[in-house]
């Protein structure tokens, strides 16, 4: 005669298998925790767009290229390189660019026959952010002028003329290059921009305007390097005659001295043709210093 009073006994494998899924459930929601706790990587670290016109490129053939993307642009709004006819000073950029959203200036003190460094200015209202960030650029090249200065009479220097002449040459371009940034000289010779392509297309047609090459690529300043023509380039993007004297075994340049020049290697990057894709690198780009 059964027993009907006792309740049936589950199998073993059934006891098994939800063992196993609450384990695998426990799993699971350490490791949710887990990925949630982590920090999420920047994912744009390495990529460096580059915007302008390449080192020994063709002036001319750069100058057609960005005219022919300006004239297809059709992105709805977007950052643009910006190079001007002549270098001009804060004022007249602001006549020049009245209306337009402005983020960067790029500057270079012209001095005759001298490579001087290419700066890039951070500036949203014009002339008022130019001139004082401009002032800037004046304080610290006063700082490298008195360290070139300070070189050239120590001891080593007394005793080999061809680096004293380096010393005093440093000090004599680092001292050009702050009266002229103090003055709120004629060095800007291009900007980033920002608008959408209507009024980009009208920008490009202002006096003094030399070309508008449309970025719609770009998306961090930070991350791009824009290398403009200097307005005395016409036919090769190549650095300005030095007439200084030839390097001697002297040791480092004070920073952002006459090392970062406008033939700054950092500076280069490639031309810009249509669909430019961002550029593999190790870090953050090293644009010309900016201020």
């Amino acid at each position: 005669m059964s027993d009907d009073t006792t309740p049936p006994r589950r199998s073993r494998s059934t006891a098994l298998t939800w063992l196993a899924l609450g384990c695998a459930l426990v799993v699971l929601v350490v490791t949710v925790a887990q990925r949630r706790d982590r920090p999420v990587g920047d994912r744009t670290v390495g990529e460096v767009t580059r915007v302008g016109v390449a080192g020994g490129a063709s002036v001319p053939a750069y100058l057609r290229t960005a005219g022919d993307e300006l004239a297809r642009l059709d992105a709805p709004d977007g950052y643009a390189l910006v190079s001007f006819a002549a270098y001009l000073t804060p004022a007249r950029v602001a006549e020049t660019l009245a209306g337009t959203p402005v983020s960067a200036v790029l500057a270079r003190v012209p001095l005759p026959g001298r490579q001087t460094e290419i700066v890039r200015l951070a500036v949203l209202r014009l002339p008022d952010d130019a001139v004082t960030a401009m002032a800037e650029v004046a304080a610290r090249k006063d700082r490298e002028a008195a360290e070139y200065r300070a070189r050239a009479a120590a001891p080593s220097a007394t005793a080999d003329p061809g680096r004293r002449r380096e010393y005093d040459t440093g000090a004599a371009v680092a001292a050009g290059e702050a009266a002229g940034y103090r003055a709120g000289c004629a060095c800007l010779y291009a900007a980033v921009v920002r608008g959408v392509p209507a009024a980009l297309r009208a920008l490009a047609e202002r006096p003094g305007v030399r070309v508008v090459d449309p970025a719609p690529e770009v998306t961090r300043l930070d991350r791009t390097v824009f290398t403009p023509p200097l307005p005395e380039q016409r036919d090769v993007a190549r650095p300005p005659a030095d007439a200084g004297p030839a390097p001697a075994d002297a040791g480092p340049a004070p920073a952002g001295g006459m090392g970062d020049s406008s033939e700054a290697a950092p500076t280069v990057s490639a031309p810009s043709p249509a669909g430019r894709p961002p550029a593999s690198g190790s870090g953050p780009p090293n644009p010309a210093p900016t201020s």
